[in-house]
């Protein structure tokens, strides 16, 4: 499925689901799936809100982070794995040097003990 356009709230094509979903709404995209020949509208809603504090002292190089990526993702996870991880089972993660995740641009995606 390939995304071909996000629109933000308030932009034409969202301005009825911004009325349903009110605040909560963070974007509308359209997928479409040349398989199906089928487009489907998605939303993207926030469920949950929570304090965050981001990390204050900076990772070493070779401080071994954990990571997560979905099966769908295979070009990243490719890449993940030619950098050298190393998959958890157990916890669902890879494992990957910090300074691999930096060259690799994913440090959204690390993932703490207590989010596992």
């Amino acid at each position: 499925m390939r995304t071909r356009l996000t629109l933000s709230p308030g932009h034409r094509g969202a301005k009825q689901l911004l009325a349903r979903y009110g605040d909560q709404l963070m974007c509308v995209r359209y997928r479409y799936d040349e398989q199906l020949q089928k487009r489907f509208k998605t939303v993207e809603l926030i469920v949950e809100e929570k304090d965050w504090r981001p990390q204050t002292k900076p990772q070493a190089g070779d401080q071994i982070v954990s990571i997560r990526v979905a099966l769908t993702e295979r070009d990243i996870r490719a890449q993940v794995k030619r950098a050298g991880s190393t998959w958890q089972r157990d916890r669902q993660v890879w494992d990957l040097r910090y300074d691999q995740v930096v060259a690799l641009g994913l440090e959204g995606r690390i993932v703490t003990e207590e989010s596992i």
